[in-house]
């Protein structure tokens, strides 16, 4: 088995994975409460957060796996992209456990976890094929022809998908994730009450979601707030997100000839796109929901597919905020 740690931004995650990408076990301890009265992230607390409750969600993971620290044949961890506090606690924990048993350590990409997700379970996704990672932090359509490696085809240019859901969310005044408050006002909403811009630049297969959320600053502005439905905006803004993910899902997979689709990142969860990218046409594979955000199954399940590294290289092994 591999064990996976996560803790690449607010969520502490530990997880066992087999060799043959069966989930043993897959555990995560949020932060949300922590970080809504600040409508965000806050680093400092996210990182000593990391160091309290690591070792339990460790503890956690082993029990729910049935297993011991004797059964594990290999540590991952998430080196980045994320918050290099959260990381270096990841890091330096994945570090100890693999020396102290001399076990080898695979660094992993947190979004090649992202990608790869979907090839976890009864029912993987097998290459080539087409993904969309959409997250609060990165946004990005890839081709995966070689489960260890991607090819970006396009990328958001300002902010990420999740980043508008959570600044929108703002806006309207709701908590914090805004992706979830998002997603369950916009259940009652008319999505074609506001005409929100839908941005493509470019010729390729970039994203742009800055003007989009400026436009809901103006519309917010510019509303009776007696009459202004919040239920109305948070739908129809959720469209002109999904619209210009699923556009440019099309478009990549037009022009890669490709007839597999899998979806990645905390915006998968977005219960809107699930469905519109259900009803593109191709096979479409979509994680589980613990699957989508922040998790150390991915991690695990991506580190099959790395280079591990032999004790005691990884002594000198460092998180990096950007890779």
């Amino acid at each position: 088995m591999i064990l996976g740690i996560e803790t690449s931004c607010d969520d502490t995650c530990a997880a066992l994975v087999t060799t043959d990408g069966a989930v043993r076990a897959n555990v995560i301890a949020s932060q949300g409460l922590l970080h809504e009265r600040y409508g965000g992230v806050v680093p400092e607390i996210a990182s000593r957060q990391h160091l309290e409750v690591v070792d339990s969600v460790l503890d956690d993971a082993l029990e729910r796996a049935g297993a011991t620290l004797a059964d594990v044949e290999e540590v991952a961890v998430t080196r980045g992209p994320g918050l290099i506090g959260a990381l270096l606690v990841g890091v330096s924990t994945a570090k100890a456990l693999a020396a102290s048993r001399r076990l080898p350590l695979t660094p992993v990409d947190h979004l090649h976890g992202h990608v790869t997700a979907s090839m976890l379970g009864e029912d993987p996704i097998e290459p080539p094929y087409i993904v969309l990672v959409a997250s609060g932090g990165h946004t990005f359509i890839a081709r995966v022809d070689d489960p260890g490696e991607y090819r970006v085809l396009g990328e958001t240019l300002d902010d990420a998908a999740g980043e508008a859901f959570d600044k929108g969310a703002r806006l309207l005044g709701l908590g914090y994730p805004g992706g979830p408050e998002i997603d369950r006002l916009a259940g009652d909403g008319d999505p074609t009450a506001y005409d929100f811009p839908r941005s493509m630049p470019g010729e390729g297969l970039d994203f742009s979601f800055s003007g989009l959320k400026t436009s809901l600053l103006y519309t917010l502005k510019g509303s009776d707030p007696l009459s202004a439905s919040h239920s109305d905006l948070a739908a129809s803004y959720q469209r002109a997100i999904v619209d210009v993910l699923i556009a440019r899902l099309e478009q990549a997979l037009e022009h890669e000839g490709l007839e597999r689709v899998a979806l990645g990142g905390g915006v998968a969860a977005n219960k809107e796109l699930r469905e519109r990218a259900a009803a593109l046409g191709p096979a479409v594979w979509v994680p589980p929901m613990e699957l989508c955000t922040d998790n150390a199954a991915m991690i695990a399940g991506a580190a099959r597919f790395g280079k591990p590294l032999q004790y005691p290289d990884y002594l000198a092994l460092d998180a990096a905020a950007r890779l």
